[in-house]
C-alpha cells in the first residue's frame, strides 16, 4: 500500500506533463503532495477492513461507497475528476461508466488482503464497479490487484507479464524507450495500465520502477501509484522512503495505513527493506 502512496507523492510534481522525462530527479521535494490516489487508496483499505475478509458483494460495495464518500469529502481538493467528485457529493451515488485510471490507482489494498487470486480479482472488480463500471475500468482494477497478489506470492516478472497478457489482453510488448517519445498525460485505463506494468517490468528495484515512471511522463502520480504498488509487493520499499513519505501525510491518513499494515500486510510477508 505504501508503494502506491509513495508513487503518488513522488509523481505529483510531474503530473500534467510538467517533468522533463528523465530518470534523474530529486525523489522528495517541497513540491510534492499526496493526491486523490492516496486518499482513495486509504478509502478502499478502510472499506475492506470494515467489511471483513469474507464479506459478500453487497456488504463490500456498501462499505466502499461509504468510505470513498467519507474520505472524498474530507479531502475535496485532492485532484479528483469532475464526475467522481460529483459522485462523492451525491446523496445517491451511482456508477457512471468510467474507464478512467482511478480504478487501478486505488486498488492496492485488495492485492494484499485475500488468500487467492480469484477472490482478489472478485473484490477488485467490486471496487471498480461502484464508479468505474465500464469493462475497461473493471479490467484495470482486476489486473493491478492480480499483479500485486502474484508479486507478493513470489511470482516472477515473466509469470506476471504472461498472466496479465493472457487474462486481460494488454499489450506489454513495447519497451519504455518505445513508449516515451509520444507518451503524454492521459487518464484512461487503456493508456495507463499497460505503461505502468512496463515501468515495473523493466525495473530491478522499487526506486528504479518509480524513476521509470518519470522517464516516460504522463499521468505520473497515478502511474506511480499503480506501478509502485506492484513494485512494493515484488521488492519491498526502503524504510527511508516510508519515513520521507510520512512527512506529507496527516494523522488521519496514517492511522488507516498503520492499521492496514498491522491487520493485513504484516501476516502476509510484507517487506520493508533497509
Amino acid at each position: 500500500m505504501y508503494g502506491a502512496i509513495i508513487g503518488d507523492i513522488i509523481g505529483s510534481k510531474f503530473e500534467f506533463d510538467r517533468g522533463n522525462k528523465s530518470r534523474e530527479f530529486e525523489l522528495f521535494t517541497k513540491l510534492d503532495m499526496f493526491t486523490d490516489d492516496t486518499v482513495m487508496s486509504v478509502a478502499v483499505a478502510q472499506a475492506i477492513m470494515d467489511a471483513g475478509k469474507e464479506a459478500d458483494e453487497k456488504t463490500v460495495k456498501a462499505n466502499l461507497i461509504k468510505s470513498m464518500k467519507k474520505w472524498g469529502r474530507k479531502y475535496p481538493y485532492a485532484g479528483y475528476g469532475g464526475r467522481f467528485i460529483d459522485w462523492v457529493l451525491s446523496d445517491d451515488p451511482k456508477p457512471y461508466g468510467s474507464y478512467g485510471n482511478g480504478s487501478g490507482m486505488r486498488v492496492s489494498a485488495v492485492g494484499w488482503a485475500y488468500d487467492t487470486i480469484e477472490r482478489t480479482r472478485e473484490v477488485a472488480r467490486w471496487t471498480a464497479e461502484v464508479t468505474h463500471n465500464h469493462p475497461e475500468g473493471i479490467k484495470g482494477a482486476e489486473s493491478v490487484a492480480a499483479a500485486i497478489f502474484m508479486a507478493r506470492s513470489g511470482a516472477s516478472k515473466e509469470a506476471i507479464r504472461s498472466y496479465i497478457v493472457t487474462e486481460f489482453g494488454y499489450d506489454l510488448s513495447r519497451t519504455l524507450d518505445e513508449i516515451r517519445p509520444f507518451y503524454h498525460h492521459v487518464e484512461d485505463c487503456m493508456k495507463t495500465i499497460p505503461e505502468a506494468f512496463e515501468c515495473f517490468l523493466e525495473a530491478e528495484s522499487y526506486e528504479e520502477c518509480i524513476r521509470n515512471v518519470m522517464y516516460i511522463g504522463g499521468d505520473t502520480d497515478t502511474l506511480g501509484a499503480i506501478a509502485g504498488s506492484i513494485a512494493d509487493a515484488f521488492w519491498g520499499i526502503p524504510m527511508n522512503f516510508i519515513t520521507a513519505a510520512n512527512e506529507y501525510l496527516d494523522d488521519e491518513l496514517l492511522e488507516v495505513i498503520e492499521k492496514f499494515y498491522e491487520e493485513v500486510i504484516d501476516d502476509k510477508g510484507g517487506v520493508i527493506v533497509n
